[in-house]
């Protein structure tokens, strides 16, 4: 048994951003789970705490039970053994997620110490950014038509970046109020992106968010939420429309990779989480890569 002690985890808050960043600068993350503004908007109700710990960011989520794979200077498996059960030692299951493929391949001997657990669900989904705003190929012919029929239909609609006045944000705020609202079944997954999307609006400037908007006579219609998430990728955090208007969901797509392509090469648009109807939608967009990750599952003999 290890004698590691761990410092107490603890809430995110705005003036941890710079730690954050610092470290994406430094290790360059892929996944859209290390961004700090998804970390700050979902902390509630994801419950989410984190702590430094020899000078890695511990990332523990208090819903799923697990730890994210330390962020910093990659750990050896017998030094993920160690925090596992560190972790076991204040109380907290031992297990470790967003664990990469890359990670898997180079330390075989991990499964001397867990076992293995793909997490297809949670597999991230990255674009270039230059094809989704060009939508060339036959791939992408059904997204063309669908942005030509809205603009036929829709001549007069606006696009207009976030945050450019306080009134946008409230209507963009009232959008993803009523397509919760229109939700028959509210499930848990859909509450707790509807709080974090809140969170997202609430603290927009102060995390640093970017975002655009669609907007018909003076009314949002959609709009979506980024942010960098390394030097070659942004996040699309939140993407929104009224499915009241044909179109309008892939013209908010179209629009949000066409403002970012002189800002990145690619796009994270995050997981799918198992959802069928957006997993078939996602892939749709024929993504460039699909980043896969696994769980590490507490071998009780270690």
């Amino acid at each position: 048994m290890s004698n590691l002690e761990l410092p107490e985890f603890r809430e995110f808050s705005l003036s941890d951003q710079d730690i954050f960043e610092q470290y994406i600068k430094d290790y360059n993350p892929q996944s859209c789970e290390y961004n700090f503004s998804n970390l700050f908007c979902w902390q509630i109700p994801s419950k989410l705490k984190w702590t430094l710990h020899k000078n890695r960011i511990l990332i523990y989520d208090n819903l799923d039970k697990s730890m994210f794979m330390p962020f910093g200077k990659t750990l050896v498996p017998q030094e993920l053994l160690d925090l596992s059960q560190g972790l076991k030692k204040i109380g907290l299951k031992p297990e470790i997620s967003l664990v990469t493929k890359e990670y898997i391949e180079r330390f075989p001997e991990i499964e001397d110490f867990y076992i293995v657990k793909p997490e297809r669900d949670y597999a991230e989904y990255v674009y270039d950014v230059n094809k989704l705003s060009d939508l060339s190929g036959k791939k992408l012919s059904k997204k063309r038509n669908l942005i030509a029929q809205f603009k036929r239909e829709y001549p007069d609609f606006e696009v207009r970046l976030l945050p450019s006045s306080k009134d946008l944000i409230a209507k963009s705020s009232e959008l993803a109020q009523k397509i919760f609202d229109r939700q028959e079944k509210k499930s848990d997954t859909i509450a707790q992106e509807f709080e974090a999307l809140e969170q997202a609006l609430k603290y927009f400037k102060e995390l640093r968010l970017e975002g655009i908007a669609i907007l018909l006579r003076n009314q949002v219609i959609a709009f979506s939420t980024f942010s960098p998430l390394n030097s070659l990728i942004y996040d699309i955090q939140f993407e929104k429309s009224d499915l009241n208007f044909k179109g309008a969901a892939q013209v908010i797509n179209h629009e949000t990779a066409k403002h970012l392509r002189r800002k990145c090469q690619f796009l994270n648009r995050e997981q799918d989480l198992g959802i069928n109807g957006l997993r078939k939608a996602k892939l749709s967009y024929d993504p460039e890569e699909l980043i896969e990750f696994y769980s590490l599952i507490f071998n009780p003999c270690n």
